[in-house]
């Protein structure tokens, strides 16, 4: 999306809505791409579940693996059309693995039979036939529509039924096939490949030659397949948004639980927003007659912000955000490691900023530091305590070696040390300074989600993070793009889970999946 009416969500503590019908007028349509313009008063909704009085479905392995291919066509298509680095890349096998020393025994078994079989006199011609017939097949395929004439000469020349016959005689050239076949190719191929087609010229070994044939025809394959993704990009950019909403109505279908975990962590937003707004609305000894009210584009907005504190190893993502699993763990991630360095900035200032103020040289050569000892800190194995105290070592290095340069007394001892346990503490649990620091951050994003437009704009930014101030708006803009582009795609989806939750409307039929209004 983002709604219609999301600049209201500056505003959050005063919900927006009272009922269902002014929900259909703040969700009804979407920014950029409306997403279907029909009133959530209409019967247009998605079918979340079966009526209770229904037997239990059974669910068929074809129903299983259908929705398997969908979801598995929508990721692809999501990941080309968001990721302007995507490519696909040839499979490199560990070196010393057991796929790859059975994969070399077996491909070198075949090119020795090959030689053997060459070599023989008579020489046999059977397997290298088969390996022509397969290279003119794969030549065929890299030609585009217009290219009959190289078609029909590579027919003619690779021609299997004259190539047998000339076998049967013992007068097939098969050197000059392959000169034939390593001129086409330097035709066909992407100058990227121009190294391994000379490559192949001077060597000199048949067996070898074929061999490597395929192996740069591999790469030629490869080459075609990106340049059709970067062709294809620009028109998926245009239709991702019906498509994968249609895509991901037709799993609905096929199977009715699958945004079971997207309605439980709307309902987190939903339970946390209600009692939130019980306790500061609430009057001791009156009674409220009128039910508690939310937003749904705050508790939406607040939905994606619990993404950015999502645990991986015991969670899994709602069902909607799949297609971006990667990026938003990736965000979530370095947005750890910024409130981190704004933590230890932080504490640093508070302790030693009268002595280091107006040195810019060493906070950005401590935020480096910093940054290069957090590396790997999503990992398992990464221990950070340990990182937090070297860093708090190396911060009192810095320090001291800056007053040594200008004539000034270094750090005592204590405050070394004070520092050091500081910065070792930040993660414990109820630390002050993370709760501070990560409030901020949850202000700063909350506004980023609500801003109609941060391309043209950013929100100001809070006390206490300007040491992150350009990463976080980078990472915030990042993240603002996922989120409005994920409200686009599946906002009929969430608004029928919030008509529900809020306002107890069941929901019943499918989601409009016509063509979003331009």
């Amino acid at each position: 999306m983002p709604f219609n009416d999301e600049k209201q969500c500056v505003g959050e503590d005063q919900p927006s809505d009272s009922d269902s019908s002014q929900f259909s007028e703040s969700m009804a349509s979407l920014s950029d791409c409306e997403c279907s313009g029909q009133s959530f008063t209409s019967d247009s909704s998605s079918k979340s579940s079966s009526p209770a009085s229904s037997p239990p479905r059974v669910t068929t392995f074809d129903e299983v693996m259908a929705t398997a291919r969908n979801l598995a066509n929508m990721t692809l298509v999501h990941e080309i059309a968001v990721n302007e680095s995507f490519e696909l890349k040839q499979e490199v096998l560990p070196e010393n693995s057991l796929v790859s020393r059975v994969k070399h025994i077996v491909h070198q078994a075949f090119w020795d039979v090959l030689e053997s079989e060459l070599n023989a006199d008579p020489p046999e011609y059977d397997h290298a036939i088969k390996l022509l017939e397969e290279i003119r097949e794969i030549l065929l395929s890299l030609l585009t529509p217009s290219g009959n004439q190289l078609r029909n000469q590579i027919c003619e020349v690779l021609d299997i039924d004259l190539i047998r016959q000339q076998a049967e005689h013992g007068a097939v050239d098969i050197q000059g096939l392959a000169n034939y076949i390593i001129s086409t190719m330097g035709k066909l191929c992407a100058p990227v490949r121009d190294d391994d087609i000379r490559e192949l010229k001077v060597t000199g070994n048949i067996v070898e030659v074929l061999r490597q044939i395929f192996h740069v025809l591999d790469l030629m394959n490869l080459d075609m397949a990106n340049f059709l993704i970067r062709s294809l990009r620009p028109h998926l950019q245009r239709e991702l948004v019906d498509y994968e909403r249609t895509k991901f109505q037709e799993i609905l279908e096929e199977t009715p639980s699958a945004l079971d975990k997207t309605t439980e962590w709307i309902k987190e937003s939903v339970n946390e927003g209600l009692l939130s707004l019980s306790e500061t609305t609430l009057t001791p000894g009156a009674e409220n007659s009128a039910k508690p009210s939310l937003s749904p584009i705050l508790v939406l907005n607040n939905s994606y912000l619990k993404l950015l504190q999502w645990d991986y190893q015991k969670k899994v993502l709602p069902e909607t955000l799949m297609t971006d699993e990667g990026r938003v763990q990736e965000l979530t991630e370095k947005l750890n490691q910024l409130k981190i360095i704004a933590c230890l900035s932080l504490i640093t200032n508070n302790m030693v900023g009268a002595i280091t103020e107006g040195l810019p040289e060493l906070t950005n050569r401590l935020k480096r530091i910093s940054t290069v000892l957090l590396e790997g800190m999503d990992k398992e194995t990464f221990n950070l305590k340990e990182a937090l105290n070297s860093i708090g070592v190396q911060t009192c290095v810095e320090i001291n070696k800056t007053l040594m340069e200008r004539g000034l007394a270094t750090l005592n001892p204590e405050v070394e040390a004070n520092l050091v346990g500081q910065f070792s503490s930040i993660k414990e649990k109820d630390n002050p300074i993370w709760s501070l620091i990560d409030k901020r951050i949850q202000l700063y994003m909350k506004s980023l989600l609500c801003h109609p437009n941060p391309q043209k704009g950013m929100p100001p930014m809070p006390g206490g993070l300007a040491v992150i101030q350009q990463e976080l708006e980078v990472l915030g803009c990042r993240y603002a793009n996922i989120v409005n582009l994920n409200k686009q795609v599946y906002g009929p989806f969430y608004a029928n889970i919030l008509r529900k939750l809020l306002f107890g409307e069941e929901v019943t039929g499918k989601t409009d999946t016509s063509p979003s209004a331009n």
